[in-house]
């Protein structure tokens, strides 16, 4: 069982930074893929990052990046909009990086982050 936890998420001033965080059980990075995804009040969950593809309106501001000896995944975000508050998730994938949610295996309990403007 693979279990994810998230942390790093918190309130932040637009054009601000935070660093999120996604603990992983166990070394699962070369077996999986692995993806960021959020989801807004009143929204879906929608895809955010994976090693090679990035939601057009975060990229450039956003990088994942990851520590295989910490089996920790992280997404740093800078220059926060207000647009960007949304519960963040981790997720892991036994297939294929991709962005359709319902196709990840296994998910963190997810951080929030808030950006005021």
């Amino acid at each position: 069982q693979v279990q994810l936890v998230e942390s790093g998420g918190g309130l932040v001033q637009a054009g601000g930074s935070l660093r999120l965080s996604c603990v992983a059980s166990g070394r699962i990075f070369s077996s999986y893929a692995m993806g960021w995804f959020r989801q807004a009040p009143g929204k879906e969950r929608e895809f955010v990052a994976s090693y090679t593809y990035y939601l057009h309106s975060v990229k450039g501001r956003f990088t994942i990046s990851r520590d295989n000896a910490k089996n920790t995944m992280y997404l740093q975000m800078n220059s926060l909009k207000p647009e960007d508050t949304a519960v963040y998730y981790c997720a892991a994938s036994k297939i294929q990086a991709t962005v359709v949610p319902a196709l990840y295996d296994y998910w963190g309990q997810g951080t929030q982050v808030t950006v005021s403007s």
